[in-house]
């Protein structure tokens, strides 16, 4: 049985979490505190060294990446494709997929640990403390507004993010819009396809997951 340390209110083991519901894949959980700071105790860097969750424990060893999570997922699971079925689909979904992290998720962690007090010198996550840059929190919150428009013209064109079928990026993409919640930004009146891809997202059961 695969095992998932995550953390319920986090961003980034939410994207693995619902990758699993989108797959129907059983597996146990076990919650990583991260507001307590669990993810640095002893126990848990035995687990996943540097400090961060997700963690997906297989036969195969412990995986720590959302990117290396997809992966092992789809090719051990190939059923409900998420990274795309046919050559042209995959590069679709992981063109999407890396935009939508690092113009997405990416802008939004740098505007909030740039900037909260209880981030102080946890800039960066993972092991080591890291001083905050307020001009890249600035810089932040002026990305996330620019990808929200790319993103809009896009599902203009587009059912869902990476094409007419729903994938990883639509995972990523998702955890975007809620997660930009957290420092203020929110998708504009006029981005309507945007907030129209959005409110279908939310009847998806992985939603919720």
């Amino acid at each position: 049985m695969l095992k998932l340390y995550d953390c319920k209110t986090a961003p980034s083991p939410r994207r693995a979490r619902m990758l699993l519901a989108e797959k129907d894949i059983a597996h146990d959980t076990i919650q990583i505190d991260l507001r307590k700071g669990e993810q640095m105790s002893d126990a848990f860097r035995k687990v996943n060294p540097r400090c961060t969750v997700p963690a997906l424990v297989t036969e195969d060893g412990v995986l720590t990446e959302n990117a290396e999570i997809a992966a092992y997922l789809e090719a051990t699971y190939p059923e409900k494709p998420m990274l795309g079925a046919t050559p042209r689909e995959k590069s679709l979904v992981a063109k999407w997929n890396w935009r939508c992290e690092m113009e997405g998720l990416m802008s939004i962690a740098s505007a909030l640990r740039n900037s909260t007090p209880a981030m102080k010198d946890r800039a960066l996550p993972g092991p080591r403390n890291v001083a905050q840059i307020p001009e890249l929190a600035a810089r932040g919150l002026k990305q996330i507004g620019w990808f929200f428009e790319d993103l809009n013209a896009q599902l203009t064109e587009n059912e869902y993010v990476a094409g007419s079928h729903y994938s990883v990026a639509d995972i990523t993409a998702t955890v975007v819009v809620d997660f930009a919640a957290w420092v203020k930004v929110y998708p504009q009146e006029s981005q309507t396809a945007l907030l129209e891809w959005h409110e279908h997202m939310k009847t998806r059961p992985s939603y919720d997951a």
